[in-house]
């Protein structure tokens, strides 16, 4: 028998390190070669990591929370002989389809490699997590109804695990430097705990088995949590003393993650390149009657139709028009990038913060395929499972401010691309319709369009050219005909 460390891998995109964000087991779990033992969130997106070796899980190097640097140990398993994957490398498991892997081999462990997160495929992992072994048990599994009481100290290796997975330190007799067992909660209320600031091993629980809930939290986050009644599933009670249930005077989240990677983004982004924002504002009577068309189609019956996706399509038509607006400025070789493919983003706000993954090569697709990928792509994000590999390489991006009722604004560049749309409210509004030299005041469905450009790879006219096509095809679809 030996103790492998199985080291945080690097998940690309010149990122160094990632946060722990649920472990999948505890101290004493048996786990198996590509079974997900930890997801930790990288400031690009959250991601599950298999263990590339098979054993025991003799201690948890770091906890939840913790901020890790890429190659740093986070988990020790002990494993007989010739335990490890194979030498070729294992496929990675991720129960969350997002197709990133993980871990390479032991054998790339011991030779000092570090592995990469991407590019490993997508598997399934064939083999479920199997319980925690009893001490004095005969090796049986505890009962799944059993868990683990709140306590100050570690748990005794036979305690049965917590329903879900355990924080590092809470069973197993494994400890984490020292670190007392922290409390019970789930990982959503962790997260919750940590944007409010409240210390979780602070916070009396009031859920079965002493776990803190939601509401514990908050209740602590305004001051009125009580300072007794921790571990035996009592409600925590209002503090009495001054200023119950007042909110605190202010609340500090560290800046981390997704959050600090767009800010820095954006920052870079505002005062490298000279933004110019133009404004379109149109009747798309005819794009909404395009889309009750398309809903009511079968051939579209099994995704969803929006108008954002004829606006998507209508960009697509519109750089093919107008290639020069899907390039990247290369300020070190003094280069301008024309891309043939158009990689085409689509800023979405999830509760990580907002991210904007692209659909690759969206300018080969027809609209019944676009609709696939604009729907997968959405939902994916909404769950935070967008891999890194979906956020890079992005050429120009949509960003929908519409769907909050805004009718327009003034966005700011996504790095290294050359435009950005914004796709304000679509309300029904009276609007100068003429028909046969008459005008008539008819309500009428209009929205506005802003695009922003880097005026160092577009210029006015063309800006303007774009503008004003993508704006000329939502007001008659049909006009991308004149164009094939």
């Amino acid at each position: 028998m030996s103790i492998q460390h199985f080291n945080l891998p690097d998940p690309g995109e010149g990122l160094t390190e990632a946060e722990i964000v649920t472990w999948r087991v505890a101290a004493g779990d048996t786990v198996a070669v590509n079974d997900v033992v930890v997801e930790v969130e990288t400031a690009k997106s959250l991601v599950e990591l298999p263990i590339p070796f098979a054993g025991t899980v003799a201690e948890l190097l770091a906890a939840e929370g913790d901020t890790v640097e890429v190659g740093s140990p986070i988990i020790a398993v002990e494993t007989a002989e010739g335990g490890g994957a194979p030498s070729g490398g294992s496929d990675a498991a991720s129960s969350g389809g997002s197709g990133e892997g993980g871990a390479d081999d032991g054998a790339a462990e011991s030779e000092g490699a570090v592995p990469n997160l991407v590019g490993y495929g997508a598997k399934e992992s064939g083999s479920p997590r199997r319980r925690r072994r009893s001490a004095g048990s005969g090796g049986s599994a505890a009962p799944a109804a059993e868990t683990a009481p709140a306590s100050s100290s570690p748990a005794p290796a036979s305690a049965a695990p917590a329903a879900g997975p355990q924080p590092a330190g809470a069973a197993g007799g494994a400890s984490l430097s020292g670190e007392q067992a922290r409390a019970l909660a789930k990982p959503p209320v962790r997260k919750l705990a940590k944007d409010l600031g409240v210390d979780l091993s602070q916070v009396a629980p009031s859920g079965d088995g002493g776990v803190v809930t939601r509401e514990d939290v908050e209740s602590a986050a305004a001051g009125a949590g009580a300072a007794s009644g921790a571990g035996n599933g009592s409600v925590a009670q209002p503090a009495t003393s001054g200023g119950a249930g007042e909110a605190p005077a202010e609340t500090r989240v560290p800046i981390k993650g997704v959050r600090k990677m767009t800010a820095q983004a954006m920052v870079s982004s505002a005062f490298t390149a000279p933004h110019v924002t133009e404004f379109v504002t149109l009747d798309c009577t005819a794009t909404m009657d395009l889309v009750e068309r398309l809903k009511a189609d079968r051939a579209f019956a099994d995704v969803k139709v929006s108008p954002l996706l004829v606006l998507a399509r209508a960009l697509c038509l519109v750089i093919r028009r107008h290639p020069e607006v899907n390039a990247r400025w290369e300020e070190d070789a003094q280069e301008i990038a024309y891309l043939r493919d158009v990689n085409l983003g689509i800023a979405a706000a999830t509760d990580r913060g907002l991210i904007v993954p692209n659909i690759k090569a969206a300018d080969r697709m027809g609209l019944h395929e676009l609709a696939v990928s604009l729907g997968e792509l959405t939902a994916t994000a909404r769950a935070g499972r967008t891999p890194p590999a979906d956020l890079a390489g992005g050429t120009i991006t949509i960003t929908n401010v519409g769907v909050f009722g805004v009718d327009t604004g003034t966005p700011i560049l996504n790095p290294g691309e050359a435009a950005i749309i914004a796709f304000g409210a679509v309300r029904r509004t009276p609007w100068v319709v003429e028909r046969d030299g008459v005008e008539t005041i008819e309500p009428r469905w209009v929205t506005q369009l802003a695009m922003s450009f880097d005026h160092r790879l577009v210029d006015g006219e063309l800006g303007s050219k774009v503008l004003a096509d993508l704006a000329a095809l939502l007001r008659d679809p049909g006009q991308a005909f004149l164009w094939a």
